[in-house]
């Protein structure tokens, strides 16, 4: 096998797992804590868009929060699909706060507006 080669398929290896280090990461949940927490706020903002639809909800004294959902896919078959929410609207959400204690942003199992709860995760809910 030649030197070109040899470069050509180091280099396919490399991206191929660089790829998937970056997916891995993107949607494991390595980056949140273990516990789920409950938030509860006002939505602001709410974008449908991949890779997950989010939430932007407003808390009384903890300002701001980014709420991740599933793909978008998985977030409709929870029922969670575009209009069944709207900003101003009350949310809580159950699921997993980053580990950075700095930042806002949590990946939610569950959110319920009014009486409907949307399991997006339902596998991973844990409750009391």
């Amino acid at each position: 096998m030649s030197t070109r080669s040899t470069k050509r398929i180091f280099a396919a290896v490399g991206m191929t797992v660089a790829l998937a280090t970056g997916a891995a990461a993107h949607h494991g949940w390595s980056w949140a804590e273990a516990d789920q927490i409950e938030l509860r706020g006002t939505i602001q903002t709410i974008s449908m868009g991949g890779p997950h639809p989010t939430l932007d909800v407003a808390t009384a004294d903890d300002g701001v929060w980014r709420v991740e959902l599933g793909n978008p896919r998985q977030t409709e078959r929870s029922g969670f699909v575009e209009g069944v929410a709207k900003p101003g609207d009350q949310v809580v959400a159950l699921g997993n706060r980053s580990q950075d204690p700095k930042e806002k942003r949590m990946k939610a199992v569950r959110i319920t507006i009014g009486e409907k709860r949307y399991d997006i995760y339902p596998d991973r809910i844990r409750t009391n």
